[in-house]
């Protein structure tokens, strides 16, 4: 900018009479008022979830001593990435840059549009993985609540089965209607909802292992995980390695969120300072939960963990207890659902308007009034938003009636999403901003970071896909009991 001549953004504010007002930032929009426990806590939240479910089965695969430390090895990775992340919040400069509200906004403000389109793409491919996830997850949650009552009334070997066809396509019907609500992400007690439900179902699995070490139950446990021969043959001991990676990746998959949450912080003090904070903070809480969880429930089951805690019955009673903690899960991700999907919404409906403007398909919306018996007023309902979501939520549905396998699909979707998203990204925008030299010990360094984290990615999704298919070959998909 020349000497002399203002800034034309600042001259719009002061102009528009925001000099003087309190309750404007520093770019003309409302406020921020987000502090560091606010953020501590949105962290927290975002990243406790299903995730936590499998970590027991992960700790049986590898061991007393590997297994924690893959678990702290993963933290600290993360909390470190997200450091770095937070300087990216805004740029050129961390502190007086201009903000980056998305993280695809800070990828393309400090590494360009060609990284920026890479970025989107591994964020949309993490977004459908994860809405298939969880249509898998909360079917099998589903399933787990009737055959929990039928274990108790007919005893524990009796044959329960349950279709997790027959749930997805209930799961998927009532995503139908949710996606027809326009407005869906301003829900502003969706997260509320969502963290006491991921508490909730979180806290029983903890609490029904401390009863079940409690009770005298004494299961195998070694330093290394299940025993080749005994439990498993050696190929099968190294894939389940690899998978158990992607399952701990998955666990600790938020950084996608990162920005948006830094972006509630209050300008002052400076957002990455406390946003470093507030990430040390909330990834130590929740490591700390994970490893109650992990370690905990591989003492509980040992060798023969199952997959979910929650739903391998590994716990018959008290079954009401099991229930309320399925429902935990199937209510929370009903909800989380929405909130992976809507962004996937809005760019696919923007493109489509954006490339044809004159559309009246696209463009039309009609309201149709609702009968006092369902609360009255107004519902808005577009062809397109009917013909579009709906399409997408049956496809992700019989996806994950061709693959309804809980520990290989998280282990796949965690191991596709950690290297770019949690590593490469923010390793790259760190070093773009602070202009770090090629080949001085910081860039070395960070890249050999980032290329081992893509190995370890590699090797987990390797894993999950050598699981998919063995789990496959004896799977007779859309079977409905």
């Amino acid at each position: 900018m020349e000497k002399g001549k203002a800034d034309p953004a600042a001259f719009s504010i002061a102009e528009a009479g925001f000099g003087d007002r309190t309750d404007i930032d520093d770019d003309g929009r409302e406020r921020r008022t987000g502090t560091l426990v606010t953020a501590s806590a949105h962290i927290i939240t975002a990243v406790i979830g299903s995730g936590v479910l499998s970590l027991a089965w992960a700790i049986a695969q590898l061991g007393w001593v590997i297994g924690p430390a893959v678990l702290v090895a993963f933290s600290v990775i993360t909390w470190f990435c997200s450091s770095l992340l937070a300087d990216c919040y805004r740029s050129p400069d961390p502190v007086h840059g201009k903000r980056n509200y998305t993280y695809g906004q800070a990828v393309r403000a400090n590494l360009g549009v060609s990284k920026y389109r890479l970025c989107s793409l591994a964020q949309y491919v993490n977004l459908v993985g994860v809405t298939i996830g969880y249509t898998i997850t909360t079917a099998i949650s589903m399933g787990a609540i009737g055959r929990s009552n039928c274990f108790h009334r007919n005893g524990h070997n009796a044959a329960c089965e349950a279709s997790n066809t027959t749930d997805m396509i209930i799961f998927a019907a009532i995503q139908i209607l949710l996606s027809q609500l326009p407005n869906f992400h301003k829900i502003w007690w969706l997260s509320i909802v969502a963290a006491v439900m991921s508490l909730a179902y979180s806290s029983i699995g903890l609490g029904l292992s401390i009863a079940k070490i409690a009770g005298g139950v004494h299961s195998k446990t070694t330093l290394t995980g299940v025993t080749v021969g005994v439990d498993v043959s050696a190929s099968e001991k190294i894939w389940r390695t690899f998978q158990s990676l992607g399952d701990i990746a998955f666990a600790y998959s938020y950084s996608n969120v990162l920005i948006e949450i830094q972006d509630t912080l209050r300008s002052s003090p400076a957002e990455n300072t406390v946003m470093k904070k507030a990430s040390l903070i909330g990834v130590s809480t929740t490591t700390t939960f994970y490893m109650l969880c992990g370690v905990l429930g591989y003492a509980a089951f040992g060798s023969s963990a199952p997959g979910n805690f929650l739903t391998g019955f590994g716990f018959y009673e008290p079954f009401w207890l099991v229930d309320i903690g399925n429902v935990c899960i199937v209510v929370h991700l009903v909800g989380a659902y929405q909130v992976f999907c809507q962004p996937i919404y809005q760019f696919v409906e923007g493109c489509a308007r954006s490339r044809w403007p004159d559309s009246a398909f696209l463009h039309a919306e009609r309201v149709l009034r609702l009968p006092a018996v369902l609360g009255g007023g107004e519902f808005p309902v577009s062809p397109f938003r009917l013909v579009w979501r709906t399409a997408y939520v049956v496809l992700t549905a019989v996806v994950a009636m061709l693959f309804p396998f809980f520990n290989d699909f998280l282990g796949l979707i965690g191991a596709v999403s950690f290297w770019p998203l949690t590593v490469y990204f923010p390793v790259e925008m760190y070093m773009a901003q602070a202009k770090v030299r090629r080949f001085s010990p910081t860039w070395t360094w960070m890249n050999v970071l980032s290329v081992a984290c893509l190995v370890v990615s590699v090797l987990a999704a390797a894993g999950s896909v050598q699981g998919l298919i063995k789990d496959v070959a004896g799977y007779k998909p859309f079977k409905v009991s």
